[in-house]
């Protein structure tokens, strides 16, 4: 909905097909580079993708 402006997309992915749906004052979350080979939670780390970071994110919002 229009009302709600205040989003979060998480994408362990590329990030260009979620703009559309986080809108103007939004944010996206994900990974727009070529990969990473370590073990799955130092990459998870390395990108942000932890509960610290999502709730810094959602508090940015």
């Amino acid at each position: 909905p229009n009302t709600i402006r205040r989003r979060l997309a998480i994408e362990m992915g590329a990030t260009q097909s979620w703009y559309k749906y986080v809108g103007l004052d939004g944010k996206v979350l994900g990974i727009d580079t070529f990969g990473a080979s370590a073990p799955a939670q130092t990459v998870i780390n390395n990108y942000g993708f932890t509960v610290e970071n999502v709730v810094k994110l959602v508090g940015e919002l």
